[in-house]
């Protein structure tokens, strides 16, 4: 998953992914974390930020091992563990719900911390709606809002899946690009608000995460495509025309300044909509098209630098570490006041110290699951795979 962990017999794990979703844990934690470098850090490499690489990660991931997973042992073993690794994803983001609204919001209220009470303030105001609604993957208050999208992503990639291995990619992606093309006119707060009516939804719209669904599964989709189709191909560097990691490098470059110059959000109110994050806009497609052909050029590069960096080490342990990250950032807001403008040594140890804990819990999740594999349950020998019918 993105936060997803292989499934160890169905292909050889490669290094460059593990470091690249490390980097996209320490982003989300330099954006999340009340400091300076909130601001100053968050999305350094152009408008482009840690949610896009690990929503395409994620799903370039589920296409490819459990693209093989439906290969080998056929369609109803690949759903049954892709739907295994949605259940496990729920109950990660429940456990981070009921944390955040019984465990921090009471100290939160209790100290008058603004951070905690205005990011809950559907459940202060509506409590039994509101937790009935996060169980129900309705209600996502800000930070809680992206493993739901996962949950729902993962449900229907069995279903994607199966469609693709029977009738190719060419179908799924132009449905795709229609739903991402109805989300920039702001399709999905119709459709729920419409879905609210008939159903009684008491949750509104606002309340329901800053993601727009209809827009993000189309990075979902684009990554499980490329994940099924990079299965069985002779691990090389991309060989492209030199005018095309040209371009590549010049709109990479364009976004980079711009950022920096202009700010995370550009200052005309309708380069903002073509950026805009949270309905994966036009140019913020671009930028990241761009970053992505430039990374895949040098995977031999970060394959070798990876090897024994502690990114890795994050990355191999996404979900517990993605979690553990949303547990400190949310604590952090329950205690620490608003973020000043000029960089302080408190910003500076409470982000090393995160980076520590986050490190550690990495360690501590990958040694548990050597010793649980260690274990003869475990190491008992698997029955072959069957070809897929």
């Amino acid at each position: 998953m993105g936060p997803l962990s292989y499934c160890g017999a169905a292909m050889q794990r490669h290094v460059e992914l593990d470091w690249l979703r490390g980097l996209m844990l320490v982003l989300m934690t330099l954006t999340h974390l009340p400091t300076w470098f909130s601001n100053a850090l968050g999305q350094p490499f152009g408008f482009v930020s840690a949610a896009e690489g690990f929503v395409f990660l994620s799903a370039f991931l589920v296409g490819r091992v459990f693209g093989g997973v439906a290969r080998e042992q056929g369609f109803a073993a690949m759903r049954t563990v892709v739907w295994r690794r949605a259940v496990k994803i729920y109950v990660a983001h429940a456990a981070l719900l009921l944390f955040l609204l019984f465990a921090l919001l009471p100290v939160a209220i209790s100290k008058n911390a603004h951070g905690i009470i205005d990011l809950a303030s559907f459940y202060v105001a509506h409590p039994s709606a509101a937790l009935a609604g996060g169980l129900m993957l309705v209600y996502n208050p800000p930070l809680l809002d992206i493993l739901p999208m996962y949950v729902l992503f993962m449900a229907a990639s069995p279903l994607l899946l199966h469609h693709s291995m029977r009738k190719g990619w060419t179908g799924l992606l132009a449905g795709s690009i229609t739903l991402w093309v109805l989300a920039q006119f702001d399709a999905g707060r119709i459709v729920y608000q419409a879905l609210a009516r008939v159903t009684g939804l008491p949750v509104p719209y606002n309340q329901t995460g800053a993601f727009s669904f209809l827009a993000w599964q189309l990075m979902w989709v684009l990554g499980m495509c490329a994940g099924t189709r990079s299965a069985g191909v002779v691990r090389r560097a991309a060989r492209w025309p030199l005018a095309l990691l040209v371009a590549a490098g010049v709109v990479a470059l364009t976004f980079f300044v711009w950022r920096h110059v202009d700010g995370q959000v550009p200052a005309s109110s309708a380069l903002a909509t073509l950026t805009d994050k949270w309905h994966l806009a036009p140019l913020r497609l671009l930028d990241f098209g761009a970053l992505a052909l430039i990374v895949v050029r040098m995977r031999d590069v970060i394959a070798a630098h990876a090897q024994r960096s502690a990114l890795a080490t994050l990355g191999k342990a996404s979900l517990p570490v993605f979690c553990a990250h949303l547990v400190i950032c949310l604590g952090a807001l329950a205690v620490v006041q608003e973020p000043g403008a000029r960089l302080q040594w408190i910003d500076s140890v409470l982000l090393g110290g995160a980076l520590v804990v986050l490190y550690g819990a990495a360690l501590a999740y990958l040694a548990g699951r050597r010793l649980a594999h260690s274990t003869p349950a475990f190491s008992a020998p698997r029955p072959a795979p069957r070809t897929a019918r």
